[in-house]
Protein backbone atom coordinates (compact mmCIF):
# COMPACT_ATOMS: atom_id res chain seq x y z
CA UNK A 1 0.00 0.00 0.00
CA UNK A 2 1.41 3.63 -0.80
CA UNK A 3 1.58 5.46 2.57
CA UNK A 4 3.68 8.74 1.30
CA UNK A 5 4.74 10.30 -1.55
CA UNK A 6 7.06 13.37 -2.08
CA UNK A 7 7.68 15.28 -4.86
CA UNK A 8 10.02 18.10 -5.41
CA UNK A 9 10.46 20.42 -8.42
CA UNK A 10 8.53 18.40 -10.83
CA UNK A 11 6.84 19.56 -13.63
CA UNK A 12 4.70 22.73 -12.72
CA UNK A 13 4.83 20.98 -8.88
CA UNK A 14 7.21 22.59 -6.07
CA UNK A 15 6.90 20.57 -3.60
CA UNK A 16 4.30 17.83 -2.13
CA UNK A 17 4.40 15.90 0.87
CA UNK A 18 1.15 13.81 1.76
CA UNK A 19 -0.20 11.10 3.41
CA UNK A 20 -2.14 8.10 1.91
CA UNK A 21 -4.37 5.33 3.42
CA UNK A 22 -6.23 2.12 2.96
CA UNK A 23 -9.62 2.04 0.80
CA UNK A 24 -10.99 4.39 -2.39
CA UNK A 25 -9.37 7.75 -2.78
CA UNK A 26 -10.52 10.52 -5.08
CA UNK A 27 -8.27 12.70 -6.98
CA UNK A 28 -10.45 15.51 -8.74
CA UNK A 29 -10.15 19.36 -9.84
CA UNK A 30 -10.49 21.88 -12.88
CA UNK A 31 -9.16 20.44 -16.14
CA UNK A 32 -5.96 21.28 -16.72
CA UNK A 33 -5.23 21.56 -12.50
CA UNK A 34 -2.29 18.82 -12.72
CA UNK A 35 -3.90 15.42 -12.38
CA UNK A 36 -1.90 13.91 -15.35
CA UNK A 37 0.78 15.53 -13.92
CA UNK A 38 0.96 13.68 -10.79
CA UNK A 39 0.41 10.57 -12.50
CA UNK A 40 3.24 11.24 -14.46
CA UNK A 41 5.66 11.51 -11.44
CA UNK A 42 4.34 8.64 -10.45
CA UNK A 43 5.22 6.67 -13.29
CA UNK A 44 8.87 8.51 -13.03
CA UNK A 45 8.98 7.33 -9.82
CA UNK A 46 7.94 3.55 -10.98
CA UNK A 47 10.43 3.48 -13.88
CA UNK A 48 9.43 5.14 -16.61
CA UNK A 49 11.63 7.33 -18.91
CA UNK A 50 12.56 10.44 -17.79
CA UNK A 51 12.97 13.48 -19.77
CA UNK A 52 14.82 16.69 -18.78
CA UNK A 53 11.46 18.85 -19.44
CA UNK A 54 9.98 17.06 -16.09
CA UNK A 55 12.38 20.09 -13.90
CA UNK A 56 10.79 22.47 -12.77
CA UNK A 57 11.69 25.81 -14.06
CA UNK A 58 14.60 27.83 -12.40
CA UNK A 59 15.50 23.99 -10.28
CA UNK A 60 18.76 21.90 -10.91
CA UNK A 61 17.13 18.39 -10.23
CA UNK A 62 13.50 16.94 -9.83
CA UNK A 63 13.37 14.48 -7.25
CA UNK A 64 9.93 12.05 -6.69
CA UNK A 65 9.66 9.32 -3.67
CA UNK A 66 7.15 7.19 -2.65
CA UNK A 67 6.68 4.38 0.66
CA UNK A 68 4.84 1.52 0.78
CA UNK A 69 4.07 -0.71 3.44
CA UNK A 70 4.75 -4.33 2.36
CA UNK A 71 3.97 -5.72 5.89
CA UNK A 72 1.54 -8.47 4.13
CA UNK A 73 3.58 -8.77 1.07
CA UNK A 74 5.85 -11.26 1.21
CA UNK A 75 6.60 -11.91 -2.77
CA UNK A 76 8.22 -8.64 -2.80
CA UNK A 77 9.76 -9.31 1.07
CA UNK A 78 11.73 -12.54 -1.16
CA UNK A 79 12.20 -9.97 -4.63
CA UNK A 80 14.50 -7.14 -1.92
CA UNK A 81 15.56 -10.04 -0.10
CA UNK A 82 17.21 -11.55 -3.56
CA UNK A 83 18.22 -8.48 -4.98
CA UNK A 84 20.38 -7.77 -1.30
CA UNK A 85 18.02 -4.62 -0.39
CA UNK A 86 16.51 -4.14 2.81
CA UNK A 87 13.22 -6.34 3.37
CA UNK A 88 11.61 -4.55 6.48
CA UNK A 89 7.91 -3.66 6.56
CA UNK A 90 8.38 -0.71 4.33
CA UNK A 91 9.75 -0.09 1.82
CA UNK A 92 11.06 3.64 -0.51
CA UNK A 93 11.49 4.02 -3.80
CA UNK A 94 13.13 6.90 -5.42
CA UNK A 95 13.95 8.74 -8.59
CA UNK A 96 16.26 11.59 -8.90
CA UNK A 97 16.55 14.03 -12.57
CA UNK A 98 18.78 16.00 -13.35
CA UNK A 99 17.76 18.87 -15.58
CA UNK A 100 20.23 17.45 -18.26
CA UNK A 101 18.33 14.60 -18.22
CA UNK A 102 19.89 12.01 -16.36
CA UNK A 103 18.51 10.09 -13.54
CA UNK A 104 18.99 7.76 -10.79
CA UNK A 105 17.09 5.43 -8.46
CA UNK A 106 17.30 4.16 -5.38
CA UNK A 107 15.24 1.36 -3.32
CA UNK A 108 15.79 2.16 0.56
CA UNK A 109 18.01 4.17 -0.15
CA UNK A 110 20.44 1.64 -1.96
CA UNK A 111 21.42 2.97 -5.58
CA UNK A 112 19.91 0.25 -8.54
CA UNK A 113 19.05 0.11 -12.07
CA UNK A 114 16.14 1.49 -13.69
CA UNK A 115 15.11 -1.70 -14.48
CA UNK A 116 14.86 -2.85 -10.64
CA UNK A 117 12.59 0.00 -10.14
CA UNK A 118 11.01 -0.78 -12.81
CA UNK A 119 10.75 -4.41 -12.08
CA UNK A 120 9.63 -3.70 -8.40
CA UNK A 121 7.42 -0.62 -8.99
CA UNK A 122 5.08 -3.25 -11.93
CA UNK A 123 5.15 -5.32 -8.20
CA UNK A 124 3.40 -2.31 -6.54
CA UNK A 125 1.31 -0.30 -8.71
CA UNK A 126 -1.20 -0.97 -11.64
CA UNK A 127 -2.42 1.91 -13.66
CA UNK A 128 -5.34 1.77 -15.55
CA UNK A 129 -5.70 3.89 -18.50
CA UNK A 130 -3.86 5.10 -20.94
CA UNK A 131 -0.38 4.56 -20.08
CA UNK A 132 2.15 2.22 -19.54
CA UNK A 133 1.44 0.56 -16.25
CA UNK A 134 -0.71 -1.44 -17.74
CA UNK A 135 -0.19 -5.03 -16.25
CA UNK A 136 -3.23 -6.73 -17.73
CA UNK A 137 -2.08 -6.26 -21.52
CA UNK A 138 0.95 -8.90 -20.67
CA UNK A 139 -0.30 -12.52 -21.23
CA UNK A 140 2.55 -13.43 -18.36
CA UNK A 141 0.40 -11.06 -15.89
CA UNK A 142 -3.26 -12.73 -17.96
CA UNK A 143 -1.75 -16.36 -17.16
CA UNK A 144 -1.25 -15.42 -13.40
CA UNK A 145 -4.29 -13.80 -13.31
CA UNK A 146 -6.01 -16.74 -14.38
CA UNK A 147 -3.81 -18.96 -12.17
CA UNK A 148 -5.00 -16.89 -9.18
CA UNK A 149 -8.15 -17.06 -9.73
CA UNK A 150 -8.49 -20.52 -10.45
CA UNK A 151 -6.54 -21.19 -6.67
CA UNK A 152 -3.65 -23.09 -8.89
CA UNK A 153 -0.92 -22.56 -7.06
CA UNK A 154 -0.40 -26.23 -5.57
CA UNK A 155 -0.78 -27.59 -9.20
CA UNK A 156 2.02 -24.86 -10.31
CA UNK A 157 4.47 -25.87 -7.48
CA UNK A 158 3.86 -29.57 -8.62
CA UNK A 159 4.39 -29.02 -12.29
CA UNK A 160 7.52 -26.59 -11.55
CA UNK A 161 9.09 -29.56 -9.69
CA UNK A 162 8.89 -31.95 -12.54
CA UNK A 163 9.38 -29.32 -15.02
CA UNK A 164 13.48 -28.82 -13.36
CA UNK A 165 13.78 -32.53 -12.65
CA UNK A 166 13.05 -33.34 -16.55
CA UNK A 167 14.94 -30.37 -17.43
CA UNK A 168 17.87 -31.65 -15.78
CA UNK A 169 17.74 -35.22 -16.06
CA UNK A 170 16.92 -34.24 -19.82
CA UNK A 171 20.40 -32.14 -19.92
CA UNK A 172 22.37 -34.83 -18.08
CA UNK A 173 20.95 -36.99 -21.11
CA UNK A 174 22.10 -34.87 -23.72
CA UNK A 175 25.74 -34.30 -22.66
CA UNK A 176 26.45 -37.22 -22.28
CA UNK A 177 24.99 -38.56 -25.51
CA UNK A 178 27.14 -36.03 -26.87
CA UNK A 179 30.16 -37.64 -25.53
CA UNK A 180 29.24 -40.82 -26.51
CA UNK A 181 29.71 -40.23 -29.93
CA UNK A 182 33.67 -39.42 -29.42
CA UNK A 183 33.61 -42.28 -26.80
CA UNK A 184 35.88 -44.28 -28.49
CA UNK A 185 38.77 -41.50 -28.68
CA UNK A 186 37.88 -40.06 -25.56
CA UNK A 187 38.25 -43.30 -23.54
CA UNK A 188 41.90 -43.66 -25.17
CA UNK A 189 42.58 -40.47 -23.77
CA UNK A 190 41.22 -40.51 -20.59
CA UNK A 191 43.17 -43.93 -20.17
CA UNK A 192 46.08 -42.42 -21.21
CA UNK A 193 45.87 -39.25 -18.72
CA UNK A 194 44.70 -41.60 -15.91
CA UNK A 195 47.41 -43.31 -16.30
CA UNK A 196 50.11 -40.86 -16.28
CA UNK A 197 48.35 -39.46 -12.90
CA UNK A 198 48.32 -43.30 -11.56
CA UNK A 199 51.82 -43.73 -11.69
CA UNK A 200 52.69 -40.38 -9.94
CA UNK A 201 49.63 -41.10 -7.57
CA UNK A 202 49.50 -37.36 -6.33
CA UNK A 203 48.60 -36.69 -3.09
CA UNK A 204 47.34 -33.68 -1.44
CA UNK A 205 49.91 -31.41 -0.31
CA UNK A 206 52.80 -33.03 -0.97
CA UNK A 207 53.73 -30.85 -3.67
CA UNK A 208 54.28 -28.10 -1.13
CA UNK A 209 56.48 -30.82 1.11
CA UNK A 210 58.31 -31.74 -1.84
CA UNK A 211 59.64 -27.97 -2.69
CA UNK A 212 60.49 -27.27 1.04
CA UNK A 213 62.27 -30.71 1.42
CA UNK A 214 63.72 -29.96 -2.11
CA UNK A 215 65.07 -26.18 -0.98
CA UNK A 216 66.34 -27.63 2.66
CA UNK A 217 68.51 -30.04 0.50
CA UNK A 218 69.99 -28.00 -1.94
CA UNK A 219 71.54 -25.74 1.11
CA UNK A 220 72.04 -28.46 3.48
CA UNK A 221 76.00 -27.34 3.77
CA UNK A 222 74.93 -23.81 4.44
CA UNK A 223 72.48 -24.73 7.02
CA UNK A 224 75.04 -27.04 8.90
CA UNK A 225 77.91 -24.14 8.17
CA UNK A 226 75.57 -21.67 10.23
CA UNK A 227 74.04 -23.54 12.67
CA UNK A 228 77.68 -25.02 14.10
CA UNK A 229 78.46 -21.66 14.09
CA UNK A 230 75.23 -20.54 16.26
CA UNK A 231 76.39 -23.23 18.40
CA UNK A 232 80.09 -22.95 19.02
CA UNK A 233 79.17 -18.81 19.60
CA UNK A 234 76.47 -20.00 22.12
CA UNK A 235 77.88 -23.24 23.89
CA UNK A 236 80.22 -25.30 22.54
CA UNK A 237 83.25 -22.63 21.93
CA UNK A 238 86.08 -23.56 25.01
CA UNK A 239 85.92 -19.96 26.19
CA UNK A 240 84.23 -17.05 25.34
CA UNK A 241 81.13 -18.42 24.54
CA UNK A 242 77.74 -16.89 25.49
CA UNK A 243 76.79 -19.29 28.23
CA UNK A 244 80.01 -18.98 30.20
CA UNK A 245 79.96 -15.21 29.68
CA UNK A 246 76.38 -14.96 31.22
CA UNK A 247 76.57 -17.46 33.96
CA UNK A 248 79.76 -14.66 34.93
CA UNK A 249 77.11 -12.28 35.42
CA UNK A 250 74.69 -14.23 36.83
CA UNK A 251 77.18 -14.83 39.60
CA UNK A 252 77.96 -11.08 39.87
CA UNK A 253 74.44 -9.53 40.12
CA UNK A 254 73.50 -12.19 42.38
CA UNK A 255 75.75 -11.19 44.29
CA UNK A 256 75.24 -7.19 44.18
CA UNK A 257 71.58 -8.27 44.99
CA UNK A 258 71.93 -9.40 48.13
CA UNK A 259 73.39 -5.80 48.79
CA UNK A 260 70.41 -4.24 47.10
CA UNK A 261 67.26 -6.14 46.19
CA UNK A 262 66.08 -4.36 43.60
CA UNK A 263 68.58 -6.38 41.26
CA UNK A 264 66.76 -9.36 42.00
CA UNK A 265 64.63 -9.40 38.79
CA UNK A 266 67.14 -8.63 36.51
CA UNK A 267 69.51 -11.62 37.89
CA UNK A 268 65.96 -13.76 37.28
CA UNK A 269 65.41 -12.59 34.14
CA UNK A 270 69.36 -13.60 33.54
CA UNK A 271 68.68 -17.32 34.59
CA UNK A 272 65.85 -17.42 32.66
CA UNK A 273 67.83 -16.72 29.57
CA UNK A 274 70.64 -19.12 30.55
CA UNK A 275 67.94 -21.54 30.41
CA UNK A 276 67.02 -20.46 26.95
CA UNK A 277 70.39 -20.80 25.76
CA UNK A 278 70.73 -24.12 26.78
CA UNK A 279 67.64 -25.13 24.96
CA UNK A 280 68.20 -23.58 22.21
CA UNK A 281 71.84 -25.29 22.03
CA UNK A 282 70.32 -28.29 21.94
CA UNK A 283 68.09 -27.82 19.62
CA UNK A 284 70.82 -26.80 17.07
CA UNK A 285 72.47 -30.28 17.95
CA UNK A 286 69.55 -32.04 17.02
CA UNK A 287 68.98 -30.23 13.82
CA UNK A 288 73.02 -30.56 13.10
CA UNK A 289 72.52 -34.33 13.67
CA UNK A 290 69.19 -34.74 11.31
CA UNK A 291 71.16 -32.63 8.43
CA UNK A 292 71.97 -34.90 6.19
CA UNK A 293 73.54 -34.39 2.82
CA UNK A 294 72.16 -37.33 0.78
CA UNK A 295 72.58 -36.62 -3.13
CA UNK A 296 69.99 -39.35 -3.84
CA UNK A 297 67.37 -37.97 -2.19
CA UNK A 298 67.66 -34.59 -3.50
CA UNK A 299 67.96 -35.81 -7.09
CA UNK A 300 64.68 -38.78 -6.30
CA UNK A 301 63.08 -35.10 -4.98
CA UNK A 302 63.89 -33.13 -8.05
CA UNK A 303 62.86 -35.68 -10.25
CA UNK A 304 59.56 -35.66 -8.93
CA UNK A 305 59.07 -32.39 -8.65
CA UNK A 306 59.86 -31.88 -12.33
CA UNK A 307 57.47 -34.84 -13.43
CA UNK A 308 54.60 -32.66 -11.61
CA UNK A 309 55.67 -29.37 -13.15
CA UNK A 310 54.94 -31.04 -17.04
CA UNK A 311 51.81 -32.61 -16.01
CA UNK A 312 50.52 -30.04 -14.42
CA UNK A 313 51.79 -27.52 -17.91
CA UNK A 314 49.51 -30.57 -19.69
CA UNK A 315 46.37 -30.49 -18.12
CA UNK A 316 47.05 -25.99 -17.43
CA UNK A 317 46.57 -26.21 -13.82
CA UNK A 318 49.05 -25.73 -11.07
CA UNK A 319 50.89 -28.79 -9.93
CA UNK A 320 48.97 -28.56 -5.80
CA UNK A 321 45.95 -29.26 -8.40
CA UNK A 322 47.15 -32.54 -10.04
CA UNK A 323 45.23 -34.59 -7.21
CA UNK A 324 41.53 -32.85 -7.70
CA UNK A 325 42.34 -33.22 -11.70
CA UNK A 326 42.82 -37.32 -11.17
CA UNK A 327 39.51 -37.65 -9.05
CA UNK A 328 37.82 -35.56 -11.65
CA UNK A 329 39.25 -37.98 -14.83
CA UNK A 330 38.87 -41.19 -12.63
CA UNK A 331 35.20 -40.43 -12.83
CA UNK A 332 34.61 -39.52 -16.18
CA UNK A 333 36.52 -42.71 -17.53
CA UNK A 334 34.61 -44.65 -14.95
CA UNK A 335 31.23 -42.65 -16.44
CA UNK A 336 32.14 -43.29 -19.65
CA UNK A 337 32.89 -46.88 -19.17
CA UNK A 338 29.01 -47.10 -17.62
CA UNK A 339 28.15 -45.11 -20.57
CA UNK A 340 25.30 -47.37 -22.02
CA UNK A 341 24.01 -48.12 -18.72
CA UNK A 342 23.81 -44.54 -17.56
CA UNK A 343 22.20 -43.37 -21.18
CA UNK A 344 19.62 -45.86 -20.96
CA UNK A 345 18.73 -45.14 -17.51
CA UNK A 346 18.80 -41.51 -18.15
CA UNK A 347 16.63 -41.75 -21.30
CA UNK A 348 13.87 -43.66 -18.75
CA UNK A 349 14.46 -41.11 -16.41
CA UNK A 350 13.53 -38.76 -18.55
CA UNK A 351 11.02 -40.35 -20.65
CA UNK A 352 9.21 -41.40 -17.15
CA UNK A 353 9.17 -37.31 -16.19
CA UNK A 354 8.27 -36.19 -19.53
CA UNK A 355 4.86 -38.17 -18.69
CA UNK A 356 4.32 -36.96 -16.18
CA UNK A 357 4.61 -32.90 -17.18
CA UNK A 358 1.97 -33.58 -19.52
CA UNK A 359 -0.53 -35.49 -17.31
CA UNK A 360 -0.01 -32.49 -14.72
CA UNK A 361 -0.18 -30.04 -17.75
CA UNK A 362 -2.84 -31.61 -19.20
CA UNK A 363 -4.83 -31.32 -15.60
CA UNK A 364 -3.74 -27.87 -15.40
CA UNK A 365 -4.88 -27.03 -19.21
CA UNK A 366 -8.61 -28.45 -18.09
CA UNK A 367 -8.57 -26.40 -15.18
CA UNK A 368 -7.49 -23.22 -16.64
CA UNK A 369 -10.49 -24.19 -19.19
CA UNK A 370 -13.21 -24.69 -16.67
CA UNK A 371 -12.46 -21.66 -14.32
CA UNK A 372 -12.12 -19.29 -17.80
CA UNK A 373 -15.49 -20.00 -18.30
CA UNK A 374 -16.60 -18.96 -15.25
CA UNK A 375 -14.58 -15.79 -15.19
CA UNK A 376 -15.95 -14.95 -18.70
CA UNK A 377 -19.78 -14.92 -17.44
CA UNK A 378 -18.20 -12.83 -14.27
CA UNK A 379 -16.33 -10.24 -15.86
CA UNK A 380 -18.80 -10.18 -18.92
CA UNK A 381 -21.82 -9.47 -16.50
CA UNK A 382 -19.74 -6.63 -14.48
CA UNK A 383 -19.08 -5.17 -18.45
CA UNK A 384 -22.62 -4.98 -18.55
CA UNK A 385 -23.49 -2.59 -15.35
CA UNK A 386 -20.43 -0.19 -16.07
CA UNK A 387 -21.64 0.94 -19.73
CA UNK A 388 -21.29 -2.03 -21.88
CA UNK A 389 -24.29 -2.99 -22.47
CA UNK A 390 -23.45 -5.92 -25.17
CA UNK A 391 -20.19 -6.14 -24.05
CA UNK A 392 -18.25 -10.04 -23.33
CA UNK A 393 -14.95 -10.91 -22.24
CA UNK A 394 -13.76 -13.76 -22.91
CA UNK A 395 -10.59 -15.57 -22.18
CA UNK A 396 -8.62 -18.19 -24.91
CA UNK A 397 -6.68 -20.99 -23.26
CA UNK A 398 -4.85 -22.68 -26.30
CA UNK A 399 -2.88 -25.44 -25.90
CA UNK A 400 0.03 -27.36 -27.79
CA UNK A 401 1.66 -30.60 -26.46
CA UNK A 402 4.20 -29.96 -29.37
CA UNK A 403 5.19 -26.86 -28.22
CA UNK A 404 8.49 -26.24 -25.51
CA UNK A 405 8.15 -27.14 -22.09
CA UNK A 406 8.03 -25.08 -19.52
CA UNK A 407 7.18 -24.37 -15.74
CA UNK A 408 3.81 -22.66 -16.41
CA UNK A 409 2.84 -25.42 -18.73
CA UNK A 410 1.82 -25.86 -22.57
CA UNK A 411 -0.87 -23.12 -22.50
CA UNK A 412 -0.96 -20.13 -24.34
CA UNK A 413 -3.22 -17.18 -22.24
CA UNK A 414 -5.19 -14.58 -23.88
CA UNK A 415 -7.63 -12.16 -22.90
CA UNK A 416 -10.27 -10.87 -25.31
CA UNK A 417 -13.26 -8.52 -25.43
CA UNK A 418 -15.87 -6.50 -26.92
CA UNK A 419 -17.41 -3.36 -25.81
CA UNK A 420 -20.46 -3.47 -28.16
CA UNK A 421 -22.89 -6.24 -28.97
CA UNK A 422 -22.61 -8.56 -32.27
CA UNK A 423 -18.85 -7.66 -32.73
CA UNK A 424 -16.41 -9.98 -32.38
CA UNK A 425 -13.75 -10.42 -29.40
CA UNK A 426 -10.34 -8.94 -29.64
CA UNK A 427 -7.46 -9.03 -27.47
CA UNK A 428 -7.04 -7.09 -24.77
CA UNK A 429 -4.07 -5.10 -25.85
CA UNK A 430 -6.78 -3.87 -29.40
CA UNK A 431 -9.02 -1.88 -27.57
CA UNK A 432 -8.66 1.58 -28.79
CA UNK A 433 -10.98 3.29 -26.37
CA UNK A 434 -8.99 4.38 -23.19
CA UNK A 435 -12.29 4.81 -20.97
CA UNK A 436 -13.61 1.40 -22.46
CA UNK A 437 -10.26 -0.23 -21.57
CA UNK A 438 -10.11 1.52 -17.72
CA UNK A 439 -13.45 0.60 -17.26
CA UNK A 440 -12.82 -3.44 -18.65
CA UNK A 441 -9.94 -3.52 -16.09
CA UNK A 442 -11.90 -2.75 -13.81
CA UNK A 443 -14.60 -5.02 -14.31
CA UNK A 444 -11.29 -7.85 -14.26
CA UNK A 445 -10.02 -6.34 -11.27
CA UNK A 446 -13.39 -5.82 -8.92
CA UNK A 447 -13.99 -9.95 -9.56
CA UNK A 448 -10.58 -11.07 -9.04
CA UNK A 449 -10.12 -8.46 -6.38
CA UNK A 450 -9.68 -11.57 -3.57
CA UNK A 451 -6.77 -13.34 -5.68
CA UNK A 452 -4.85 -10.19 -6.98
CA UNK A 453 -0.95 -9.55 -6.29
CA UNK A 454 -0.78 -5.68 -6.77
CA UNK A 455 -1.68 -3.86 -4.34
CA UNK A 456 -2.26 -0.51 -5.38
CA UNK A 457 -4.70 0.28 -8.30
CA UNK A 458 -4.77 3.45 -10.22
CA UNK A 459 -7.72 4.29 -12.41
CA UNK A 460 -7.41 7.04 -14.76
CA UNK A 461 -10.83 8.67 -15.77
CA UNK A 462 -12.55 5.36 -15.82
CA UNK A 463 -15.93 7.32 -15.82
CA UNK A 464 -14.81 8.51 -19.04
CA UNK A 465 -17.89 8.34 -21.58
CA UNK A 466 -20.52 7.79 -18.76
CA UNK A 467 -22.55 9.33 -16.99
CA UNK A 468 -25.75 9.45 -14.43
CA UNK A 469 -26.64 5.94 -12.71
CA UNK A 470 -23.82 4.47 -14.31
CA UNK A 471 -21.35 6.93 -13.58
CA UNK A 472 -22.52 5.83 -9.72
CA UNK A 473 -22.51 2.33 -10.12
CA UNK A 474 -18.64 2.80 -11.38
CA UNK A 475 -17.94 4.75 -8.18
CA UNK A 476 -19.63 1.83 -6.24
CA UNK A 477 -17.62 -1.07 -7.93
CA UNK A 478 -14.72 1.37 -7.36
CA UNK A 479 -15.82 1.76 -3.81
CA UNK A 480 -16.07 -2.51 -3.48
CA UNK A 481 -12.70 -2.56 -4.29
CA UNK A 482 -11.14 -0.69 -1.80
CA UNK A 483 -12.54 -2.85 0.64
CA UNK A 484 -9.74 -5.03 -0.24
CA UNK A 485 -6.77 -3.31 -2.22
CA UNK A 486 -5.90 0.27 -2.42
CA UNK A 487 -7.62 2.55 -5.08
CA UNK A 488 -6.65 5.95 -6.50
CA UNK A 489 -9.58 7.11 -9.06
CA UNK A 490 -9.09 10.61 -10.95
CA UNK A 491 -11.92 11.36 -11.75
CA UNK A 492 -14.21 14.17 -13.14
CA UNK A 493 -18.01 12.96 -12.04
CA UNK A 494 -19.00 13.53 -8.65
CA UNK A 495 -21.34 10.15 -8.92
CA UNK A 496 -17.73 8.88 -8.57
CA UNK A 497 -15.76 10.81 -6.46
CA UNK A 498 -18.86 11.00 -4.32
CA UNK A 499 -18.00 6.93 -3.67
CA UNK A 500 -14.11 7.39 -2.20
CA UNK A 501 -13.50 6.39 1.25
CA UNK A 502 -11.18 9.70 0.57
CA UNK A 503 -10.96 12.91 -1.50
CA UNK A 504 -8.15 14.90 -2.22
CA UNK A 505 -8.61 18.37 -4.63
CA UNK A 506 -5.82 19.21 -7.19
CA UNK A 507 -5.49 22.90 -7.75
CA UNK A 508 -3.04 25.50 -9.99
CA UNK A 509 -1.84 28.32 -7.62
CA UNK A 510 0.30 31.38 -8.90
CA UNK A 511 3.25 31.65 -6.31
CA UNK A 512 5.93 34.44 -7.08
CA UNK A 513 5.02 34.86 -10.67
CA UNK A 514 5.01 30.90 -11.25
CA UNK A 515 2.38 28.25 -11.66
CA UNK A 516 2.37 25.24 -9.36
CA UNK A 517 -0.14 22.58 -8.92
CA UNK A 518 -0.80 22.01 -5.27
CA UNK A 519 -2.91 18.35 -3.46
CA UNK A 520 -4.92 18.85 -0.81
CA UNK A 521 -7.05 16.21 1.67
CA UNK A 522 -10.85 17.45 2.13
CA UNK A 523 -12.53 17.88 5.05
CA UNK A 524 -15.97 16.45 4.78
CA UNK A 525 -17.11 20.33 4.78
CA UNK A 526 -14.65 20.98 1.95
CA UNK A 527 -15.66 17.55 0.38
CA UNK A 528 -19.69 18.67 -0.19
CA UNK A 529 -18.07 21.99 -1.17
CA UNK A 530 -15.77 20.15 -4.37
CA UNK A 531 -19.18 17.72 -4.73
CA UNK A 532 -20.74 21.05 -5.46
CA UNK A 533 -18.56 22.34 -7.47
CA UNK A 534 -18.82 19.43 -9.56
CA UNK A 535 -22.28 18.96 -9.61
CA UNK A 536 -23.36 23.03 -10.10
CA UNK A 537 -20.40 24.26 -12.08
CA UNK A 538 -19.43 27.95 -11.39
CA UNK A 539 -22.54 29.18 -9.38
CA UNK A 540 -23.10 26.75 -6.13
CA UNK A 541 -26.38 27.15 -4.71
CA UNK A 542 -27.77 26.07 -1.40
CA UNK A 543 -29.55 22.88 -3.65
CA UNK A 544 -26.62 22.13 -5.13
CA UNK A 545 -24.62 21.74 -1.62
CA UNK A 546 -27.54 19.47 -0.30
CA UNK A 547 -27.52 17.48 -3.56
CA UNK A 548 -23.69 17.19 -2.84
CA UNK A 549 -24.87 16.27 1.08
CA UNK A 550 -27.11 13.43 0.32
CA UNK A 551 -24.66 12.02 -2.52
CA UNK A 552 -22.01 11.57 0.34
CA UNK A 553 -24.50 10.45 3.38
CA UNK A 554 -25.63 7.65 0.72
CA UNK A 555 -22.54 6.41 -0.35
CA UNK A 556 -21.32 6.44 3.48
CA UNK A 557 -24.19 4.67 4.41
Amino acid sequence: MLKHIRIRNFAIIDHIDIEFHAGMTALTGETGAGKSILLGALGLMLGDRADSDNVRVGSSKSEISAEFDISKLDHIKQWLKAKELDAENDCLLRRRLSEDGRSRAFINSTPVPLQDLRELGEMLVDIHGQHEHQSLMRSDMQRQLLDDYSQHKPLLSELKDIYQNWKKTSSEYEQLLHDSKNRSDRLDLLRYQVGELDALAPVAGEYAALSEEHQRLANVDKLSATSQQALMALYDADDGNIYSQLSQQINLIESASETDHQLAPANTMLNEALVQIEETASLLRDYLSSLDSNPHRFNEVEQRISIMHDLARKHRVEPDQLTTVHEQLQQELKNLDHADENLSKLEKQSLALKQSYLTVAGKLSRSRGQFAQSLNKDISRAMQTLGMAGGKFEILVKTDTQSTFSAQGLDDIEFTVTANAGQPCKPLAKVASGGELSRISLAIQMITAQQGRIPTLIFDEVDSGVGGGIAEIVGKHLRLLGNDRQVFCVTHLPQVASQSHHHMRVQKHMENNQTTTQIQPLSDNERIEEISRMLGGIEITRQTRAHAKEMLDKAQA
